[in-house]
């Protein structure tokens, strides 16, 4: 696909539709926020911090008074805030056209979410499944509705181990290797979630993304070790701007030529940066075996039953 075929003046305007976007408030979210915006959507700041949230809005509403941005409480390390932030939307949209899974934590010490998942595939993996599926109904009452899961290229040094998914009192746990198994895992939900779309007849695309080397507080767990700072002025010369790395899921979520089941990222030399395109996965993604297994896990550890089924 040639990279001149989409840009962000190329999109079309929004305006009726209505736009939810985890992690909203900075990095990657908050860009994602400003272009939908912008371009007459209605975007729902979805923020773990309703304060920073707010303020956020703030800015973006003193730039340009007429965005619609509704900022909405939610931490994806709390099923329970998962399921209010649901009904609250529920409660106040009958349509939902983009679902932009992007908010998610990195590289973090060992911990646990608020259910006693793992923290980095609890909030990564498990919190965006479980908003998925809780949303779902209106996905599928909106026609041409999409979901948007925010992937990393550190997804390719990723696996899932289904005899200790989430490192058991952190067995064999590195922050890394967590990270990569959530974004591992974002990618088999995105593609399973395709094919049971496709199996079900409906009109909902469900796409991956991911910024390449994007210049996002989201590092700031590994900014503080020697060697990041020893090479942080040539890492700023290979990665890109939050904005820039925005891009790839605003494509993800807007070009009407791209269909379900793909899988954005940047052009350049390993994909750290450049135009947003259409990129080859990790083939394992693509395996159904292991997305189905990965899928029956996650409805258990959630106690959601998805809404869509093969």
């Amino acid at each position: 696909m040639n990279v001149t075929e989409w840009s962000v003046p190329s999109i079309p305007s929004m305006e009726g539709k209505v736009v939810v976007v985890t992690g909203g408030n900075g990095g990657l979210g908050l860009e994602a926020v400003k272009v939908l915006g912008e371009k007459g959507a209605t975007v729902i700041m979805a923020s773990r911090s309703k304060k920073r949230g707010e303020e956020a809005a703030d800015l973006l509403k003193r730039k340009k008074a007429d965005i619609i941005v509704d900022v909405m409480e939610l931490d994806l390390a709390d099923l329970d805030s998962v399921a209010s932030f649901a009904e609250q939307f529920k409660g106040k949209y009958d349509r939902l056209d983009i679902l932009m899974n992007n908010a998610g934590v990195m590289t973090t010490p060992y911990g646990k979410t608020k259910n006693g998942f793992e923290l980095q595939f609890g909030t990564n993996h498990l919190g965006h499944f479980a908003l998925t599926a809780r949303l779902f109904e209106r996905l599928a009452a909106t026609d041409g509705s999409r979901v948007v899961t925010i992937s990393s290229n550190a997804h390719k040094s990723g696996s899932v181990n289904f005899e200790n998914l989430m490192f058991e009192q952190g067995k064999g746990y590195t922050p890394m290797k967590s990270y990569s198994r959530s974004k591992f895992a974002n990618l088999l939900f995105a593609f399973e979630l395709q094919r049971r779309i496709d199996q079900a007849g409906l009109s909902i695309k469900s796409l991956g993304a991911h910024p390449g080397g994007a210049q996002t507080d989201l590092a700031r767990h590994i900014e503080d070790r020697f060697l990041y700072k020893a090479l942080s002025g040539v890492l700023k010369r290979v990665t890109q701007s939050a904005y820039e790395g925005a891009l790839p899921g605003i494509r993800a979520a807007t070009d009407p030529d791209l269909e379900g089941g793909r899988y954005l990222g940047p052009s350049g030399f390993m994909e750290m940066k450049g135009d947003p395109v259409v990129v080859k996965p990790k083939t394992e993604t693509l395996d159904v075996v292991d997305a189905e297994e990965l899928w029956a896990e996650s409805e258990r550890l959630t106690g959601i039953s998805f809404p869509v089924t093969k």
